[in-house]
């Protein structure tokens, strides 16, 4: 029996995937085999980055490109479900940033497909915050708290300005509260906090930087405005409005593409001077001459995907020092309306002892009339709590949480979507937040290409990780790396020192 004969044996007598990966280490075509396919590339993910990147390949002639993505669908963490008859965001829900000095890339995108959209007005809050034991705050109380935490956050913005730039002496928001002698503690304090930064970053001040988050580049580049997606084709739409853009579509506009592969979970990278061999858990064998890798910031932090060899020591702490966050948007259906409706009233606050329970809620008169649902947000510890129980559990938190704003006599919920994004394999929570003292260094270094390995998401964006332009724009930066190289041999990628 010929020596690869023998190792085909004991291939069989192995894992599938172990033993795929085995037999290619032995085989010594390998390396010429990928040599000799051109320039080909395998984009694992069909999310934001993984499309933009793919797209960016194809508009530079690179065409040969295979995108293997884990799920039934692309699109990623923008993902719309039908929920009491009507199609919900699950993920990625607005568009962030909108009627500044620049203009977002994703509004260009929504208004081009005139994606259906709701300004969101957060400026009536203060008459619609209600207390733990029932009733509304009154306006002026909620407006003191609230200016409060505007003067701490005006402190935080002049002292992030004044820290340099290496991150070394980065704070985070929490302690630039309580340097401020302002530790929110009051149920009220506590909800307007939550609602100014959990809300928005899916992670307590205590562990978000200040210097990466005060100001918010997405706001100061691109406007304070932020719009609601809430059509019926789902914000997914404009993934696969991109995806049409170079990817074959059927006149129903699916795609059809043999160059997307859905149901393919990667689970070995194996990385040669030459090239790259995939390997998929079903078995099967891609080779290609680059690899692009836009799973989240969370899967690379888990032992879904085998990278061969292992990659660098300083690669492996730059992804296990970013923090994968998950933010949970809750839906209930209900037979009736019981709360208020109106300009102003599109957004509501419930102030309890317990930080972070069950805290903004949001009504859709204007986006969903007459769906009678209305959506409640948690985040971080909350949401990986309630992903662990039954929804009967969640569905009755979330009624006695409502009984206690609106009264005993409302009615029982009939139905709620509670999305597990922390516990899926293939995302582990929603987007990323980027840790204390981290600045361009790691940055840099997270998105950095290992050889012919290179990486992608809205967590290698510098300004704008956990967006969807932050994602599209990093697919964009990922491939132009990936396209210098291939076509003006420029392959080293610099990292600067921290302190530059």
């Amino acid at each position: 029996m010929s020596r690869q004969g023998e190792v085909a044996q004991r291939a069989r007598k192995m894992g599938a995937i172990d033993a795929i990966v085995a037999l290619l280490l032995v085989s010594n075509v390998v390396a010429g085999a990928v040599a000799a396919a051109g320039p080909k590339v395998i984009v694992v993910g069909a999310g934001m980055s993984g499309i933009s990147a793919a797209k960016t390949l194809s508009d530079a002639g690179i065409k040969d490109i295979l995108i293997l993505e884990a799920t039934d669908r692309i699109g990623g963490r923008m993902r719309k479900v039908n929920f009491a008859g009507i199609n919900v965001e699950m993920g990625a829900n607005w568009v962030e940033g909108v009627n500044g000095p620049a203009m977002n890339p994703i509004w260009k995108m929504a208004n081009k497909l005139h994606l259906r959209n709701f300004f969101s007005d957060y400026t009536n809050l203060s008459s619609n915050t209600y207390n733990e034991n029932g009733g509304l705050y009154q306006r002026s109380e909620v407006d003191e708290v609230t200016e409060e935490a505007d003067k701490v956050n005006s402190f935080g913005e002049k002292l992030s300005a004044s820290l340099p730039p290496s991150g070394r002496e980065d704070v985070s928001i929490l302690t630039s509260q309580r340097l401020k002698n302002h530790v929110p503690s009051t149920a009220l304090e506590m909800v307007v906090d939550y609602y100014t930064y959990d809300y928005e970053f899916a992670e307590p001040p205590r562990v978000t930087s200040l210097q990466n988050t005060v100001p918010l580049p997405t706001f100061a580049n691109f406007g304070e405005d932020v719009y609601f997606v809430a059509d019926q084709r789902g914000y997914e739409s404009l993934v696969y409005d991109l995806a049409g853009q170079f990817l074959r579509t059927a006149k129903n506009g699916s795609i059809v593409d043999p160059r997307l592969l859905l149901g393919k979970v990667v689970r070995h990278i194996r990385r040669f001077e030459s090239g790259v061999v995939v390997v998929t858990e079903d078995g099967s064998v891609y080779k290609a001459d680059y690899v692009i890798v836009s799973v989240s910031i969370g899967v690379l932090q888990t032992k879904l995907i085998k990278f061969e060899p292992d990659l660098p020591q300083w690669k492996i702490l730059a992804i296990y020092q970013f923090d994968m966050a998950v933010y949970t948007k809750i839906f209930l259906k209900f037979p009736y309306k019981f709360w208020p409706e109106g300009n102003g009233t599109e957004f509501f606050l419930y102030a309890n002892e317990r930080r972070g329970y069950y805290p903004v809620w949001q009504q859709f008169e204007k986006q969903y009339p007459g769906a009678n649902v209305l959506l409640v947000t948690v985040t971080d510890e909350e949401s990986r709590r309630i992903e662990q129980q039954p929804d009967s559990q969640t569905k009755a938190e979330a009624m006695e949480v409502l009984r206690n704003m609106f009264g005993k006599h409302i009615p029982e919920a009939t139905d709620i979507l509670v999305p597990r994004w922390w516990s899926d394999r293939f995302f582990k929570g929603t987007f990323s937040n980027w840790p204390l003292g981290v600045n361009r260094y790691e940055y840099d270094q997270i998105r950095a290409p290992i050889g012919k390995v290179y990486f992608t998401g809205e967590h290698t964006s510098e300004h704008y990780n956990g967006y969807v332009h932050g994602a599209y724009l990093a697919g964009i930066d990922s491939a132009n790396m990936m396209i210098e190289c291939i076509k003006q041999k420029i392959c080293k990628y610099e990292i600067k020192p921290k302190d530059s």
